[in-house]
């Protein structure tokens, strides 16, 4: 999940700016910030953005890192990784077995018509 608000309020307090600072700056209204940093605004404009990136003298990109819960995290089923190794010692290329993948697809679809 993306938490552009959390990341300009984090990175603005450590530069030491206060929301009057970075909006005037930036040239958007306190109260726009304000509301993007609550995330009561989750998608303000791109170009929004960059004016932000700008004063704050950072990457864009670090702006719209993204939050991983550790839902997010879980590892690989041991299983799907036991079917994965088998399948890559088996030494059928992958695009082999893209294919039987949509061709049992299209036979389900098929089956669920009937």
């Amino acid at each position: 999940m993306v938490m552009i608000g959390k990341n300009i309020y984090e990175i603005r307090m450590k530069k030491g700016l206060t929301l009057s600072a970075l909006a005037e700056r930036a040239n958007i209204s306190k109260s726009y910030l304000s509301n993007i940093e609550r995330n009561l605004n989750q998608n303000p404009s791109i170009q929004v953005i960059k004016k932000i990136a700008l004063v704050l003298d950072v990457d864009i990109k670090l702006l719209l890192k993204t939050l991983e819960s550790k839902e997010d995290q879980q590892p690989p089923d041991k299983e799907w990784l036991d079917l994965v190794n088998e399948l890559k010692e088996s030494g059928i290329e992958k695009n082999e077995y893209k294919t039987l993948i949509e061709f049992i697809k299209w036979q389900n679809r098929i089956t669920e018509v009937k």
